[in-house]
């Protein structure tokens, strides 16, 4: 196995393309090939299936990724400090369930660095994806939450992939809404007052079980509800019909706008809020500078 080969891998499953990947390498579509089918010969694994429409990459080849991208992220480091004259762009990415806070600490983060000598990433998406991003270092930390309900399920897959889940905020349940929303004087509202207006909740794609919502009480008997898959159509939503979600209370006026507001939900229930990042790895220095901002605006958010 060489670093070459790796490179190749991880130039393929960006691309979903043989050609593509050739040309952004700059050889031949039959050069690229065969030095993966070598590679995938030697490790005695397929990385990728090819199909009429490009490549996918096989469970096995998801895994081979992540440690891939880990190779070449510290050859990377390397270069950079000991190779004279050599300038490549650190890169540092976040994936987030839908949290404004997440977006704000990830602004004031990016402000404190030169983005020239920086490529930056953040991605707000699904659960499951949050968690793949993370195990094939597509991101170096992910933001999403566990409660009683989603523990076991969560914490079992993030053990499969070799994922470490690390506390940041346990939070009461809120809800959100549009500052003309009839409820929206309320000191507290219970679930029956809901009822009657729609609830809103992220879409989670192919994984779209109950234990990959965003949102408490997603088992709860709704009598309307609404999917949408950004806070933007969330929001439109919530002044256009009256809709609501459920949330932390943890919320970005600066981001969102200042025309909604979290009302404690009149329920016992919590949500634990924090980020995952991979067992066997050490957090960037960036890294660390993006948790500890995220520390600071949640500290602020919560007195």
């Amino acid at each position: 196995m060489t670093l070459q080969q790796i490179r190749y891998v991880v130039a393929v499953a960006d691309t979903n393309s043989m050609n593509e990947a050739a040309k952004r390498l700059y050889i031949s579509q039959p050069t690229l090939s065969s030095a993966i089918k070598d590679l995938e010969t030697e490790i005695n694994i397929t990385i990728f299936t090819r199909t009429n429409k490009g490549v996918i990459l096989t469970s096995e080849g998801e895994e081979f990724l992540g440690y891939a991208r880990q190779v070449l992220n510290q050859m990377e480091l390397l270069e950079e400090k000991y190779i004279e004259g050599k300038k490549i762009k650190k890169k540092f990415g976040v994936s987030t369930q839908h949290y404004s806070f997440a977006v704000k600490a990830f602004v004031e983060m990016v402000k404190e660095f030169d983005m020239n000598e920086y490529e930056f990433a953040i991605r707000e998406t699904k659960t499951a994806d949050v968690i793949m991003d993370v195990k094939n270092g597509k991101s170096e930390i992910g933001i999403l939450y566990i409660n009683e309900f989603n523990e076991k399920v969560i914490n079992k897959l993030l053990k499969d992939n070799q994922l470490e889940f690390h506390d940041l905020v346990t939070c009461k349940g809120y809800v959100y809404l549009w500052k003309g929303h009839p409820l929206a004087a309320k000191e507290k509202i219970s679930m029956e007052e809901l009822l009657d207006y729609p609830c809103l909740s992220f879409e989670q794609g192919d994984n779209n079980s109950f234990y990959f919502a965003e949102e408490i009480l997603s088992t709860y008997d709704y009598r309307k509800t609404i999917k949408a898959c950004d806070r933007a159509t969330m929001l439109n939503l919530m002044v256009g019909i009256n809709a609501f979600t459920l949330c932390s209370g943890i919320i970005c006026e600066e981001l969102n706008g200042s025309d909604y507001c979290a009302i404690p939900l009149d329920i016992d229930v919590n949500m634990n809020i924090g980020y995952i990042s991979r067992s066997y790895g050490i957090l960037s220095d960036i890294g660390r500078r993006y948790i500890e901002e995220l520390q600071a605006y949640i500290a602020r958010a919560t007195v």
